[in-house]
């Protein structure tokens, strides 16, 4: 069926294709050959990652770097703290944009626009950095887990795109239809707008993950204590040991031996693909919501 609507273009269509077909699979290249290569490095030896002789598949294939990663206390730690953050996090965001949503995508609300009004203003005023911690340290969140859990989870542009979404999917009609069936907003709320919109939920479900999960730089802020720590912080860490020199990690251990400063070098990669493969693995389950979700708006009927 491909083959013969692409006999049915024009040269012109054709010409573009083909130039479109290549500079999609030239960027796809550019992008996946970082992870191959790292795929590739964390299952080689470390004598082969040294002398370069790693590119695109692992050679002296061992399994060394992925039994330190799983033996390392802060790594596994780091790892089910991450975890941890990301279902807590994505579950009070995702709450927080839905409640947000429906009743400003009702056009019967009471002062709609003066919300309205209130929370793009957010959008384009912030305190900043310091006024932001000061907020933390009052509410006794500094060193606490709850700093990511809790904490900056609310997105204004998200709950534009999830209150356009029940704007334009849910019809007036449903509404009345269910009003006149002694159905009441709550229950219609419930029962019928929140399973209609699990595109754009789904969306907001990967979004809010992937944002929670690579958390760095307010994790880096507010976390105090090593046991707190997400996989960003752990893995932040364990690649600025592995570019260190040799003399300054020396320093800073004199127990470390050539032989571990040397398997640094092979345990980045391992880490990188397990702080990789939790987003990688959830992806494929919402995909085909992902990819309704995000035309929200660009068709109108």
């Amino acid at each position: 069926m491909a083959s013969r609507s692409y006999k049915k273009l024009s040269a012109a269509d054709r010409v573009f294709h083909v130039i479109c077909t290549f500079w999609l699979s030239l960027a796809g290249l550019v992008v996946l050959y970082p992870l191959v290569y790292a795929l590739a490095c964390s299952f080689s030896s470390t004598e082969a990652i040294m002398q370069g002789r790693v590119f695109l598949y692992p050679v002296d294939v061992s399994l060394k770097a992925y039994g330190a990663v799983f033996e390392h206390d802060l790594i596994v730690s780091g790892f089910l703290n991450s975890l941890m953050y990301v279902a807590g996090g994505t579950v009070v965001a995702v709450t927080l944009l839905i409640l947000a949503a429906y009743p400003l995508s009702r056009r019967d609300l009471p002062d709609r626009k003066l919300f309205q009004t209130f929370f793009v203003i957010t959008m384009f005023f912030n305190g900043g950095i310091i006024p932001n911690y000061i907020l933390m340290r009052n509410l006794h969140l500094i060193g606490s887990r709850w700093a990511l859990v809790v904490g900056f989870l609310f997105s204004c542009y998200n709950m534009i795109i999830v209150r356009s979404y029940f704007m334009n999917s849910l019809p007036s009609g449903i509404l009345d239809a269910a009003h006149i069936d002694g159905c009441g907003d709550f229950r219609f709320f419930i029962t019928i707008a929140v399973p209609l919109s699990m595109p754009v939920i789904s969306v907001m479900v990967l979004f809010n993950a992937v944002m929670i999960w690579n958390e760095y730089f307010r994790a880096m802020l507010y976390l105090t204590r090593a046991q707190t720590y997400n996989f960003q912080i752990v893995l932040r860490n364990v690649l600025f040991i592995a570019q260190m020199p040799p003399e300054m990690v020396a320093a800073m251990d004199p127990n470390a031996s050539d032989a571990a400063r040397t398997m640094l070098q092979q345990l980045r990669y391992a880490v990188l693909i397990v702080g990789a493969l939790p987003m990688m693995t959830l992806y494929p389950f919402i995909q085909k919501y992902f990819i309704r979700g995000m035309l929200i708006g660009s068709l109108k009927e």
